[in-house]
């Protein structure tokens, strides 16, 4: 599913009933309305989507706020965020950030995928994670080992680690989660009960992320 040309577009996240998404039934995706109902995901479907405890995560664990990043590490505009995802983790101390491998670019976005989770077992996973999206080639096996060897990852190890169930369950539960939300691509950024899909730049995603506050404070 390769990313679109449309940039920032955001979206209300809402279910036709609260046990949607774990019946499979698909989510509707509408467009933001500033006065629809601040609360519309069910809490089944946000408790699954931010607090799976094998998820990444980065910032404040107790933040007030968790925005939640779909990416693959084959996608430019992914790439092309995470600078700015780094700077807003910088600036805003009370923000809770999730990673979740969407890989939909192919082979190598998923074994990309698979290390990257697996490098959680060494506690080199943002070192890793950040020296995948600053690559210049296109992550497949030969790049991804690369990038682990050069940040000091023991390849044997994360070979073996890479290949568990546990990375496989995280990641198809992260394409289930896309299914059922209907996301349009990567990156989508999801903060509260909105979420925005493309090239988001810094101010985009304070916007993002301060609109989920106003409701969870």
């Amino acid at each position: 599913m390769p990313y679109k040309p449309a940039m920032n577009r955001r979206m209300m996240i809402t279910a036709t009933a609260a046990g949607a998404a774990l019946a499979g039934a698909p989510l509707r995706v509408l467009a933001q309305d500033k006065q629809a109902h601040p609360n519309p995901m069910p809490a089944e479907l946000r408790r699954v989507l931010e607090r799976n405890p094998a998820l990444p995560v980065l910032g404040n664990p107790q933040g007030d706020v968790t925005l939640t990043e779909f990416f693959d590490y084959n996608c430019p505009f992914c790439r092309q965020n995470m600078r700015d995802v780094q700077r807003l983790i910088g600036e805003d101390k009370s923000l809770r950030v999730v990673f979740r491998e969407w890989p939909v670019f192919g082979e190598g976005s998923f074994f990309a995928a698979k290390a990257s989770l697996a490098s959680l077992q060494q506690g080199k996973y943002w070192q890793f994670h950040e020296a995948l999206m600053s690559m210049k080639a296109r992550a497949e096996q030969a790049t991804v080992l690369r990038v682990a060897r050069d940040v000091g990852l023991d390849e044997a190890k994360l070979r073996e680690d890479m290949e568990k169930r546990a990375i496989l369950d995280q990641i198809y539960e992260s394409m289930d989660l896309a299914d059922t939300m209907m996301l349009s691509g990567t990156p989508t950024f999801i903060a509260g009960h909105e979420a925005a899909f493309g090239r988001l730049n810094l101010a985009d995603l304070k916007e993002l992320v301060a609109d989920a506050r106003k409701y969870e404070l």
